[in-house]
């Protein structure tokens, strides 16, 4: 694995390993075994042009963990935000440093950074994908639930957000149910949802306690996006129905998970009361950026 671009381009077999990589990670970090240093000697640029609390501080530990240095860019630290081209900041960073972690929005960028590059790329969100948070996130299903096999996944919200997407591509390469639960304004277009394939793990439903019934995990995000702010007003009306609450918690499992990628607003996408009651769940999610991360910096640095 030179890359991790999106989970759409990453195969069933690689994200297992990942998670595999990850768990042992994790278990070595609690160990304080920290003697794996497979960036030795590596510096690594982050190049965000989104603001970030848990990718940031994730990535930049983990790369210090495996022995390697880390230099943080953003927008406007670089000629990026003056618009010069990523093909051109692509050239330079690849005879510099040995490695590249990119949150920006056009998916085309990571994607032409890592073509022109020459080095190890890693997505850590576009508009497209956020495929580090989705790894994260079945790393905890595994390690609350046993995995993910027979088991059922509602998201709640933008059903064509990056995070949704990301969930419906994990779905599709491991094997999993997946329902999408949002107005039907806001779900994939009928060729994404062709895209990924006729084998009906992914199911779009607009009725939100429907979809939660008998749910193994209740999944949400934000319902406003970095770079939708404009319609923020407009979102929180629509999505009203969509907020994980008491009564959405009722039509799932008994012991089901309530799993949020943070940060949260709380009483708008999920209320005070079940953030509250789960928050073991969702912070052992954001801790698990960490271990997940590492994994991938591990496997593209391996090739």
């Amino acid at each position: 694995m030179k890359h991790l671009l999106s989970l759409e381009s990453t195969t069933g077999e690689e994200i297992e390993a990942l998670l595999e990589s990850a768990e042992e990670l994790k278990h070595k970090r609690w160990a304080k075994d920290l003697s794996d240093n497979d960036l030795e000697d590596q510096c690594w640029a982050l190049m965000f042009s989104k603001s970030s609390t848990r990718t940031r501080v994730s990535f930049e530990v983990g790369i210090r963990e495996l022995g390697g240095s880390v230099m943080f860019l953003s927008s406007n630290q670089s000629q990026l935000g003056r618009g010069e081209p990523i093909e051109d900041t692509a050239r330079v960073m690849g005879r510099m440093v040995h490695g590249a972690v990119i949150r920006t929005f056009a998916q085309s960028d990571v994607e032409q950074f890592a073509e022109l590059s020459g080095i190890p790329t890693i997505n850590a969100l576009t508009d497209d994908e956020h495929p580090c948070q989705i790894l994260a996130d079945l790393l905890t299903m595994r390690e609350r639930l046993g995995g993910w096999e027979g088991r059922k996944v509602v998201f709640f919200g933008d059903g064509d957000c990056n995070v949704a997407k990301s969930w419906m591509w994990a779905a599709v390469r491991l094997g999993f149910e997946l329902v999408i639960t949002a107005p039907e304004a806001f779900m994939p277009s009928e060729d994404y949802k062709k895209s990924l394939g006729g084998d009906g793990l992914v199911q779009f439903v607009a009725d939100a306690k429907a979809a939660a019934k008998d749910a193994d995990v209740l999944y949400t995000d934000v319902w406003v996006s970095m770079g939708k702010e404009e319609e923020s007003a407009d979102r929180l009306d629509v999505f009203k129905p969509y907020q994980i609450n008491d009564e959405i918690v009722q039509c799932a499992k008994s012991n089901a998970l309530v799993m949020h990628c943070l940060p949260a607003y709380r009483e708008k996408e999920i209320t005070e009361k079940v953030l509250e009651a789960n928050a073991d769940t969702i912070f052992q999610q954001a801790e698990n950026r960490l271990h997940a991360q590492k994994a991938v910096l591990k496997a593209v640095v391996a090739g």
